[in-house]
């Protein structure tokens, strides 16, 4: 028999927002305090802005780890 481990609920979860446009939240971060949230692999950046953003993560944060297959 298995028996499900119950999950456990912050007490503090229930005083946050649901989050269910995580774009809008990209959108509302850049606009009001000036985070950029970006993906080197968005489908919405050309080469040269993909490469950009690798290279500025890479060098802030240290390269990426390579997923095997």
């Amino acid at each position: 028999m298995k028996i499900p481990n119950p999950r456990y609920r912050c007490p503090l979860a229930k005083l946050q927002p649901e989050v269910t446009d995580l774009e809008a939240v990209k959108r509302r971060g850049w606009r009001d305090q000036h985070i950029l949230v970006v993906s080197p692999d968005d489908d919405r950046l050309d080469w040269t802005e993909h490469e950009l953003v690798r290279q500025i993560g890479e060098r802030l944060y240290g390269t990426r780890e390579r997923r095997h297959g």
